[in-house]
């Protein structure tokens, strides 16, 4: 037993002699499904089952005695059913086939042959949608579908039949029929596979046909319009073929106008006059039908035709007026009104009564339907170029189509300011938008309080030079092109960092203290002044010009640093002003001795390095005496004139400017002349209080 379609299996068995038919018995292994079904002889089929199924299987010989023992049972499947496929052709190349996953199947298989050829293509996939390329237009193509079951069994095939769409045709000939009612003819090319054409005019006016040309009425004179064709079958349309422009009546131009009529019986020859409504006539003599005359756009013409034989005239014509397109307006003006709209104005043209203002880049809206020869575009984008057109039209012709559009550009688009930066101390980077054509100038200017810059620039930057210190500044950018300027961008201020103090001066107080002082400055609301050594650091935050320091050692260098600050918080950057000095100390141990040839020496100890030279000074009752010491020299000698005296002794070192120290301490000692008992005293001064000791 074995199954080649998913609805049936087909037994095969040994035929035995003095039956007359035999009955095939199938039944399900579940035991829900019995069926019995009489063959005349083997093979024989079981039919209506159930797609890939198991079936247990039978066969019984039958003759007028009845049916025999079922013979010994084999065991068949069913295979798995055919995919349904769907198919579509979404280009006239491609066709697109997609099924339902079909029940037990693992793999599917397409063969597609196209028609009239003896070509296949084969696929096995395990997805459920195909796609067929580089197909012909409208071709038919067959495609069969088979699945297979995970033993590797095929299960019932199918096939379907799809055209692809037809090519898209081509327009060979637009030919504007003459007559009393006006048309076109359109010709185009026919393609494989087409049984309908559709012809569209950009004015809406259509017709279809199964034929390669197609008529449309009625046609307006003087219209510009195009024309494209698109074919159809059972897949669907084709693309739009390329569109072909054609214009309706071509009288415009002087001397291609003519009236046409209907022949008369027995007539020898026509008189056809013409006259226009300026009072200018013509006329023609002629045997023909027609009568060419030159006219103009814009004038109304009466004509009337008198047929003649021997006889003479007939004795009446009758008269008819024609109305050409109104005239073009010549001398058409746009200007730039303001940053986005555009004034058009123009001389009124002869036989206009409306004039539509239309602009490409708007599709074509229509912006004004007025009487009046000016309109105005308004609401437009920045720095575009418009396409603008002027239509005349009139009641009788409708509007003249043929009108040349002139082109004119909206101002440039508004930059704005996006980042300031810093790059030394009076230079600014303006970082901002270019949202306008290349090549378009950008001008950045800085307004202050008693000053303005500028830069120019064509890219996204600009630099600022010789901004003062200590300035506010309003930022603006405005772009420039060959039609105007732009509005100006939202301003940006930009604060520059306050000025540096012209002088700073550091004055030593005490050992321990320094009284730092500098001038104003521009721009700074605060100070921050820092002395900096290896032995410390001080620091000083204040409002005013000057700043009282402690914390400091004698015989220390010091860096001293002053930073101004504006009320923004903008720093005086790189400007910082740096400024190093040594605390001069104090000698200390100091001492006075009486010595031979009534000289006094004044000992004492220097502290810090030896760089100061030092000054004495001994103030006594009767005499004051000075004396100067050298870097280095830690003693200085005194001539004394008189003996007995009580001396106030300072020793202050000298600064290398000559001024001298005024900090340190006085002592007072006294001094007996040689040979008294009395030894040298020495006062120790504290504040109302007096020690002396011996």
């Amino acid at each position: 037993a074995y199954s080649k379609n998913s609805d049936s299996i087909t037994v095969e068995f040994t035929e035995v002699s003095g039956a007359t038919s035999y009955i095939l018995r199938a039944e399900s292994k579940t035991g829900d499904f019995f069926k019995e079904s009489t063959v005349s002889s083997s093979p024989g089929t079981m039919v209506e089952l159930q797609p890939y199924t198991d079936y247990v299987l039978s066969v019984m010989s039958v003759n007028l005695g009845g049916r025999s023992q079922p013979s010994y049972p084999t065991e068949a499947r069913t295979v798995v059913m055919a995919p349904n496929l769907n198919t579509s052709s979404p280009t006239n190349g491609t066709i697109l086939v997609n099924w339902d996953p079909v029940k037990d199947a693992v793999l599917y298989t397409l063969v597609i042959i196209r028609e009239g050829s003896n070509t296949r293509l084969k696929l096995n996939t395990t997805d459920t949608t195909v796609k067929f390329d580089n197909l012909e237009p409208g071709t038919t193509y067959c495609i069969k579908g088979t699945a297979w079951d995970s033993e590797g069994r095929t299960g019932d095939d199918v096939t379907v039949c799809q055209i692809t769409r037809p090519q898209s045709p081509d327009v060979t000939h637009v030919q504007v029929t003459p007559g009393r009612a006006l048309g076109i003819a359109v010709f185009w090319s026919q393609v494989r596979g087409a049984n309908l054409y559709l012809v569209w005019t950009s004015n809406g006016q259509n017709c279809s046909t199964e034929n390669s040309y197609c008529y449309i009425n009625p046609a307006d004179c003087g219209q510009n319009h195009s024309v494209y064709v698109i074919a159809y079958n059972d897949a669907g349309p084709s693309s739009p073929s390329e569109p072909a422009n054609y214009i309706t009546c071509g009288y415009i131009i002087p001397g291609n106008c003519s009236v046409m009529w209907d022949g008369v019986p027995l007539v020898e020859y026509y008189m056809a006059f013409i006259k226009r409504d300026d009072g200018m006539e013509t006329f023609c003599n002629t045997s023909l039908t027609t009568c060419p005359f030159s006219c103009m756009c814009g004038y109304t013409y009466l004509t009337t035709v008198f047929p003649y034989n021997q006889a003479g005239s007939s004795p009446y014509g009758h008269v008819r007026n024609y109305t050409t397109i109104p005239c073009c307006p010549l001398d058409v003006m746009i200007k730039l009104v303001s940053t986005e709209t555009l004034e058009v104005m123009w001389t009124p043209v002869k036989g206009a009564e409306l004039y539509e203002t239309t602009a490409a880049q708007t599709k074509d809206v229509i912006h004004c339907n007025d009487t009046a020869p000016v309109c105005a575009l308004s609401d437009l984008s920045c720095n575009t170029a418009y396409s603008v057109t002027v239509t005349p039209c009139s009641d009788l012709r409708g509007c003249n189509r043929t009108c040349k559009p002139q082109t004119h550009e909206t101002a440039p688009c508004t930059p704005e300011i996006l980042n300031m930066t810093q790059t030394n101390s009076s230079t600014y980077r303006i970082l901002f938008t270019t949202p306008n054509t290349p090549n378009t100038n950008y001008t950045i200017t800085a307004t202050g309080r008693y000053d303005r810059q500028s830069c120019q620039s064509t890219n996204s930057s600009c630099v600022l030079t010789q901004l003062p210190c200590g300035s506010v500044y309003e930022v603006t950018a405005v772009a420039t092109t060959a039609v105007g300027k732009s509005l100006p961008g939202f301003s940006k201020t930009l604060e520059t960092g306050p000025c540096c103090p012209m002088s700073v001066n550091v004055t030593q107080v005490t050992q321990a203290m320094t009284n730092v002082t500098w001038s104003p400055s521009t721009g700074a609301r605060s100070f921050i002044t820092s002395l900096t050594s290896p032995r410390g650091y001080a620091k000083c935050h204040t409002l005013d010009t000057h700043c009282l320091m402690g914390c400091i050692t004698c015989g220390t260098n010091y860096s001293v640093n002053l930073e101004a600050i504006s009320s923004t918080g903008q720093k005086s950057e790189s400007q910082l002003y740096t400024h190093s000095f040594t605390g001069a100390c104090c000698p200390t141990g100091v001492k006075l001795y009486r010595r031979t040839n009534n000289t006094l020496r004044v000992y004492w100890r220097s502290l810090g390095p030896q760089i100061y030279n030092h000054t004495v000074e001994l103030y006594g009752t009767g005499a004051n005496y000075t004396c100067m010491a050298a870097a280095g020299s830690m003693y200085c000698d005194i001539q004394e004139e008189t003996c007995g005296d009580v001396y106030t002794v300072v020793a202050a070192p000298v600064e290398k400017y000559g001024s001298k120290v005024t900090f340190c301490q006085p002592r007072m000692y006294s001094v007996p002349c040689p040979g008294s008992n009395t030894g040298m005293g020495t006062y120790h001064l504290i504040p109302k209080t007096m020690i002396v000791t011996h």
